[in-house]
């Protein structure tokens, strides 16, 4: 009963629109209330704040977003567009493959999906609709190509799961590498296949020699020197993911003052701005740590593991279901506020079937990639439509191709976790 009432509790916070930290803290604090009495919900709350902060991996989330913001102050998406387009903007639907690959790139030194969307909207997109690509297409394939920051390292999300989940983050961001490819390559797959059946719906672009080619690589340095610092690094075992995080963002920083692009304003912008989301964050890790406590004092969890292990299903289909309902999720909720709320109680679940808790984290991610494309929720969408002022239904009817065949890498995922799992295996 006790478990009903906090999660009805909680259900109308998010529906009536407080904040997650705010509905996960106090629907927990009242399910803490009702298991021990005030004195026992006085001692969590008082050491939860520094359980929260103390922990030496939370100080990559501000680092990454710091990175994040000295590479938009550089410039450095521009570049790779520009490259990406000669390399590709011969072809049918070029420009939109070239999306696609700086979306990929831009994620391999950002890891903040919106920021990605963002840049690309203003960028990207323009281009495209000067070319005379349907705006449809143009507005689909910006939206979904800014969710790869989502997945290819250094990612946030990936960070928050192997903070909630305590897994080590190195080979979250690792594994999250493969997925990344074949998730950029389906998007210029679904491109391909778009613009073969509809050819008006893009023109083919002018063609370059070799030698613009090469020349273009010269403006892709910068994130060539960041990609190393932070992937490479990781990788090789040189830094820790928490050390890679302050090494990008002193590279990044540095790569802006090359560009001089840095002024002193920029930099107190990106100081605040990075403080601004990682109080957030930081906020939302609280309240679920609060809400965590009730579940995990409250039996949620074990009872929810000895009920799934009951069940005379297959455990593929049981991840089929668990898959779907996070895809369902996507619609409504904001993704961190997903993995916070749920994989507290999935992942004791999902070990009991047999999976690798890094397998997950990805896939978990790459289904929460739907969500931040798809109605009503959408949130990349609705970042491109204030860039672009395009209409929404326009944007989201050009993303659901995408969303389709990002549907079809999930059960490749499914049927073959080495994708995910080889390479941090290699480490």
């Amino acid at each position: 009963m006790t478990v009903t009432i906090v999660l009805l509790i909680l259900a109308f916070f998010l529906v009536v629109g407080l904040p997650v930290a705010l509905s996960m803290a106090v629907s927990g604090a009242v399910g803490l209330y009702m298991l021990g009495g005030m004195q026992f919900l006085t001692g969590i709350l008082r050491t939860s704040p520094l359980s929260t902060a103390n922990s030496y991996e939370i100080i990559t989330i501000p680092m990454f977003i710091l990175m994040a913001e000295f590479v938009i102050i550089s410039g450095v998406a521009n570049d790779l567009f520009r490259s990406a387009s000669i390399w590709v903007g011969r072809l049918r639907g070029g420009l939109a493959m070239a999306t696609a690959l700086a979306g990929a790139g831009f994620g391999a030194i950002s890891g903040s999906s919106t920021a990605a969307a963002a840049t690309l909207a203003s960028t990207s997109m323009p281009a495209m609709l000067r070319e005379g690509y349907d705006p449809k297409l143009a507005g689909g394939v910006v939206a979904i190509s800014g969710t790869l920051a989502m997945l290819i390292p250094p990612s946030i999300a990936l960070i928050l799961y192997g903070i909630i989940a305590d897994v080590a983050i190195g080979d979250l961001l690792i594994g999250g590498v493969i997925p990344g490819l074949i998730v950029t390559l389906a998007i210029i797959l679904t491109v391909a296949f778009i613009v073969r059946i509809d050819r008006d719906s893009a023109p083919a672009g002018r063609a370059y020699t070799m030698r613009e080619k090469f020349a273009s690589l010269r403006t892709v340095g910068p994130m060539l020197i960041l990609l190393i610092a932070v992937s490479g690094s990781i990788y090789s075992g040189f830094a820790t993911p928490t050390e890679a995080a302050g090494l990008g963002a002193f590279v990044a920083m540095l790569i802006a003052l090359w560009e001089r692009k840095l002024t002193l304003r920029g930099f107190w912008h990106a100081l605040r701005s990075t403080a601004q989301t990682s109080c957030m964050i930081l906020f939302i890790i609280l309240g679920a740590h609060v809400f965590g406590y009730f579940l995990t004092l409250s039996r949620v969890t074990n009872d929810l593991s000895m009920w799934v292990g009951a069940l005379e299903l297959s455990p593929t289909l049981i991840m089929i279901i668990i898959l779907f309902g996070y895809i369902i999720l996507g619609f409504f909720m904001d993704q961190i506020a997903i993995l916070i709320l749920t994989v507290p109680v999935m992942l004791p679940v999902v070990m009991q079937l047999g999976y690798d808790p890094v397998w997950f984290g990805v896939i978990v991610v790459i289904t929460a990639e739907v969500g931040m494309v798809t109605p009503p929720m959408g949130m990349n969408v609705f970042v491109v439509a204030r860039y672009t002022r395009r209409p929404l239904g326009e944007l989201f009817r050009g993303v659901m191709p995408h969303v389709w065949a990002h549907l079809i890498v999930i059960a490749l995922m499914l049927a073959f976790p080495a994708l995910i799992l080889w390479l941090p295996s290699t480490m």
